[in-house]
């Protein structure tokens, strides 16, 4: 193996699911590792045929429920459109997931901040290049927490 060990693609979709309460501990929905969209490779097997949650690194910090209305099923990849460089590369995967991987859906969660809106300005830009068309959806959550829109863009 070469590289930084967290960069190893990890596919965990298979593990079991406990039920969850609404008390006690809840099983985390995560499936898969990286998660950070410079790490992740498009033709990874658990991005193949599915639904991709493309997502600011605070949404998942702001919205409590984030791995049980969010997470759960889907595949993710998270970056800061403020703070990550060449985010050209963030365009040609978000094309890549489209037409190589043959994503089912592709849904930006977004904090309410101008800077994030950059995320959803580069999945439009990825799904455009795209020669398969998907339906993209756009969730803007408050920086107190609240989901403040959903909507297929």
């Amino acid at each position: 193996m070469s590289g930084c060990p967290g960069s190893r693609t990890i596919d965990f979709s298979e593990k079991e699911e406990q039920s969850e309460g609404e008390s006690g501990k809840r099983q985390s929905q995560l499936r898969q590792w990286p998660i950070q969209f410079h790490l992740v490779s498009p033709q990874a097997p658990y991005f193949q045929e599915k639904d991709i949650l493309l997502v600011a690194d605070c949404v998942p910090f702001a919205l409590a429920d984030f791995h049980k209305d969010y997470l759960k099923g889907k595949s993710i990849a998270i970056a800061c459109p403020k703070l990550d460089s060449d985010q050209e590369v963030y365009i040609e995967k978000v094309k890549s997931l489209i037409d190589d991987s043959k994503i089912n859906t592709l849904t930006v969660m977004i904090m309410q901040v101008p800077c994030c809106f950059g995320l959803v300005q580069v999945a439009k830009e990825g799904a455009e290049k795209a020669t398969r068309k998907i339906p993209v959806k756009q969730v803007v959550v408050g920086i107190e927490g609240g989901v403040l829109s959903e909507e297929w863009i």
